[in-house]
């Protein structure tokens, strides 16, 4: 009886070990899609793009722009017709500059008019692929915009400091984004720790945080109570210039406000922040010009 039930037990054994080999069924077939080809660029081709770009805005002459033939054409995070987009106006430009990201092969350019009939403050990224714009997306805020005054953007920018970095003083891409979203979370987070620093100014719209010219100022101030989501994050890093910019939308991820938000980093920390912000109804809190100290 012993060994009957000996070999019994042994028996069940091989058959659970049997039964563990076998294959589990499935939910179904699955084929991962294709990688996406990665484009090439190097920072004189990008640097190219944003020059090309900024006078065609110049001049209203998107012939300057090398578009590829399926480039896609934004502005305001909805698709256009290409006629349609602001880069065909001849603007009286007043202010810009530019970043560029070799390894996304992304280019970001802030121009701000406030000459002439309608005042503007503009966020246009490029994407390039071996010397052609693939697509062309603007964020174009003015009159009526969250915080809008081209006065003061301009005037601003003029005072700060956004050249090249010494090596000493750069931020590390990974680091650079890590520091963005946390500023961006603390809309929904308020226990989130960004990388603040001390001096560190930010120009909202046109709205700015240190027209007293303080010495030890800070960017911790401003961030709204309650919760508010900020979704389809897109980077872009220069890390000469120590600065990463982040496409998003407040809100709602399909119909949220289009929105770009720019840091600018030394030695680790914030040291200007800068943000347009589109309004869909134009209605948006307004302020007046800065005398600035």
């Amino acid at each position: 009886m012993r060994k009957r039930i000996i070999g019994f037990v042994a028996a069940c054994g091989l058959a659970s070990a049997a039964g563990a080999a076998q294959p589990q069924p499935s939910g179904g077939n699955f084929t991962a899609p294709p990688p996406d080809r990665k484009p090439v660029c190097d920072r004189a081709s990008l640097k190219a793009a944003t020059d090309a770009y900024v006078e065609a805005q110049r001049t209203g002459n998107p012939r300057k722009l090398a578009f590829a033939g399926n480039a896609r054409f934004l502005q305001d995070m909805a698709t256009i017709e290409p006629a349609r987009g602001l880069w065909n106006r001849a603007l009286p430009i007043a202010y810009t500059m530019s970043f560029h990201d070799p390894a996304r092969c992304k280019t970001f350019t802030e121009i701000v008019v406030n000459q002439g009939e309608t005042p503007y403050v503009i966020g246009t990224r490029l994407y390039v692929d071996e010397g052609r714009i693939t697509r062309i997306d603007s964020l174009v805020t003015t009159t009526g915009d969250w915080l809008f005054n081209a006065n003061n953007y301009v005037n601003v920018s003029k005072r700060e400091d956004w050249g090249v970095l010494p090596a000493s003083q750069r931020t590390p891409a990974a680091q650079m984004i890590s520091g963005a979203n946390a500023y961006l979370d603390l809309f929904s987070d308020k226990l989130v720790e960004a990388p603040w620093g001390i001096p560190c100014e930010r120009l909202e719209g046109g709205a700015y945080s240190n027209a007293e010219g303080k010495p030890d100022s800070t960017c911790k101030v401003g961030i709204p109570n309650g919760v508010l989501y900020i979704n389809n994050r897109d980077y872009l890093v220069d890390e000469e210039k120590g600065v990463v910019q982040v496409f998003c939308r407040f809100g709602n991820s399909e119909t949220g406000m289009p929105d770009s938000h720019m840091f600018r980093y030394v030695n680790g920390k914030f040291r200007y922040v800068h943000t347009l912000s589109v309004s869909a109804a134009k209605n948006s809190p307004q302020i007046g010009d800065y005398e600035l100290k």
